[in-house]
């Protein structure tokens, strides 16, 4: 979740009262000409990302002066932490390590949804969705009106496969990404994927290359795995610095014709890195 700047104090106040009894806020009481403000800058901007289920504010002591002086603040940069609007912490100083430990202490439990998301995540991490770059999402062998698009949608629209059951999906993302698990949400189970291959930080692949080239992981799925709000987990270690991800899927849970997944689900925390976005895809034919 992006970094949130007050507009006025209405604002401010207007941001603390939104947020619901167990909902974290932290707002950063910072300046320009402060040289620590600026150094955990980055840092306070990487936590949003990382903890999305937080609410993370900013504040520009010298804009909203007044806002600064009722919350008590004499020192840049301040940390103040609350929940139902009222403080529940206080940290002084650039502390990296000293303000993840509080967002950790304080966090609070991590809600389900998010851009469709319906399960619940792990501590540190979210769905990602909006760090993928939607316009280089690809798919081979999808149906022109059940596209992949559907597929990052929460609603009633869903991907499916064209001439046979196999699909390759296409993710990149617009900066780093450290992926922890994936929710493959199906249409209905007969037509639900059963063995995935992905493959990391690979920008291309045909169906031609995909038995020849060695994947990543390979995850085989059961019903037992689409029920209730279950993750797939990956191997962790090798997904720490993903740019982007294809998902081959090779076959379904019954047997059909086709293939149906109404929602794609990434699980995970962003990076500091380059933005992804401006590279350009190549096109590949089934």
């Amino acid at each position: 979740m992006p970094v949130k700047a007050i507009t006025s104090q209405a604002d401010y106040q207007s941001i603390l009262s939104a947020a619901g009894p167990t909902k974290l806020v932290v707002v950063d009481f910072t300046a320009a000409w402060c040289g620590p403000c600026q150094t955990i800058k980055p840092i306070f901007e990487k936590l949003s990302n990382t903890y999305r289920h937080v609410v993370f504010v900013k504040v520009d002591v010298d804009e909203f002066q007044e806002v600064a002086a009722v919350a008590g603040v004499t020192a840049m940069p301040t940390f103040q932490f609350f929940k139902a609007s009222k403080k529940i912490a206080e940290m002084k100083g650039a502390n990296p390590a000293q303000l993840e430990t509080l967002i950790k202490q304080h966090q609070g439990p991590v809600e389900e949804g998010g851009a469709g998301s319906a399960a619940p995540l792990v501590a540190g991490h979210s769905d990602v969705s909006e760090q993928i770059t939607l316009n280089q999402v690809d798919c081979l062998n999808q149906q022109t009106a059940n596209h992949v698009r559907n597929a990052l949608k929460s609603d009633d629209t869903y991907l499916e496969s064209d001439v046979d059951e196999q699909l390759i999906i296409s993710v990149p993302f617009n900066q780093a990404i450290k992926l922890h698990s994936l929710r493959i949400i199906p249409k209905d189970i007969a037509h639900a994927p059963k063995t995935v291959k992905l493959y990391v930080n690979k920008l291309h692949l045909g169906f031609d290359e995909a038995d020849s080239v060695e994947e990543t992981q390979t995850i085989t799925l059961t019903e037992k795995d689409y029920e209730g709000n279950g993750l797939i987990s990956l191997r962790f270690v090798k997904f720490q610095n993903v740019t982007s991800v294809i998902l081959f899927v090779e076959d379904n849970l019954g047997d059909e014709e086709t293939t149906q997944i109404k929602q794609l689900v990434f699980i995970g925390s962003s990076l500091d890195g380059t933005d992804m976005s401006a590279l350009k895809k190549v096109e590949h034919d089934h």
